[in-house]
């Protein structure tokens, strides 16, 4: 995974503000937050599906 040190986040946040300009860069942050978040319930429930389904498999194995 990136990670990224307090120099480059103050180069990417610099580049956004030239990109977006200032009053957008509050609506682009809060939108890409909720797509973030969106995409992270989404993985949850596949993985939880998944899981529910090798759990079910493993019982029909057992008996």
């Amino acid at each position: 995974m990136l990670r990224f040190g307090m120099s480059e986040l103050i180069v990417i946040l610099l580049i956004a503000l030239l990109f977006f300009g200032s009053t957008k860069l509050p609506q682009v942050a809060k939108a890409l937050g909720r797509s973030i978040k969106e995409f992270k319930k989404g993985a949850k429930e596949v993985k939880d599906e998944i899981e529910e389904e090798t759990d079910d498999e493993d019982e029909k194995k057992k008996t």
